[in-house]
């Protein structure tokens, strides 16, 4: 049996999770290549890039977490349904475009 998201119509939970897990290792991927370049990459550079990585790791757990909770697929502000086209696009998203636009 295929578990739906209750509020993201079309995106099943296995799906989500697939989702989540190639973002994960595709930041782990660039966290690795970013370490193997240490010795001739500029530091402050590297700091802010790997920096901007390990924040997307942590919406990538917080997007888990609702994920478990049922809470996945519902912005965190207006309380609305994500378009599931913008959870394809990036799947630890917590705000609807609308929302993100006003918190960012």
């Amino acid at each position: 049996m295929t578990t739906h998201l209750g509020r993201a119509p079309n995106l099943t939970k296995h799906d989500a999770l697939q989702r989540l897990e190639h973002e994960r290792n595709s930041r782990l991927a660039q966290l690795r290549a970013i370490e193997e370049s240490a010795p001739h990459a500029d530091k402050d550079l590297q700091e802010a890039q790997t920096a901007a990585i390990e924040r997307v790791l942590e919406e990538i757990e917080a997007a888990g977490e609702r994920l478990a909770d049922g809470s996945y697929g519902t912005c965190g502000s207006c309380r609305t349904s994500i378009p599931v086209e913008r959870l394809e696009i990036l799947p630890y998203v917590r705000f609807c475009v609308g929302c993100q636009q006003r918190v960012s």
